[in-house]
């Protein structure tokens, strides 16, 4: 195996470590790191794929916004010690029998696929393309407008429901 390979696969186990460790941490903050830690292995996975945009987009737009948002909302509220409930409920058979059953399609859809891919029909300036698109009138704009204007009014809305009602 190349060195290439061992971080490749030492960076997908602690993706899926951390990943697992998300859902199970009995404590909201330290759940909320092992998500920073998850996104940036991600990242890591990014950048061997040689697919630098999308790991830079990864650690500003995920870790750098949304995980420290969510920190601080985590931080700011009154409920940051541990949860003294139940973990699971009554119903993680059938989420686990879903999930294997989509492993199961996953994997047999990509054992179907024949490797190496052709990339001949991808040009070479696809992402400029994508960015023109994103702004061009009688493409994406509005679309892509509308999304942030549904997000602002679902962060008003939320600010309204988490007032307090003095």
């Amino acid at each position: 195996m190349t060195s290439l390979q061992i971080i490749f696969l030492a960076t997908a186990a602690a993706t899926l470590i951390s990943s697992l460790m998300v859902v199970t941490a009995r404590n909201l903050v330290h759940a909320a790191l092992w998500l920073i830690v998850s996104l940036f292995t991600v990242a890591v996975l990014f950048v061997l794929l040689e697919a630098g945009f999308l790991a830079a987009v990864q650690v500003v737009l995920y870790i750098g916004a949304i995980a420290i948002l969510i920190i601080f909302a985590i931080m700011l509220t009154r409920r940051v010690m541990q949860d003294t409930g139940p973990q699971t409920n009554r119903q993680w058979w059938l989420s686990a029998l879903i999930a294997a059953a989509l492993l199961a399609a996953l994997i047999f859809t990509l054992s179907q696929v024949q490797y190496p891919l052709s990339t001949a029909g991808v040009p070479d300036d696809s992402l400029r393309t994508l960015g023109r698109a994103l702004v061009d009138p009688n493409q994406y704009m509005l679309p892509f407008e509308v999304a942030s204007v549904l997000l602002l009014v679902a962060l008003i809305g939320s600010i309204v429901v988490a007032g307090d009602r003095k």
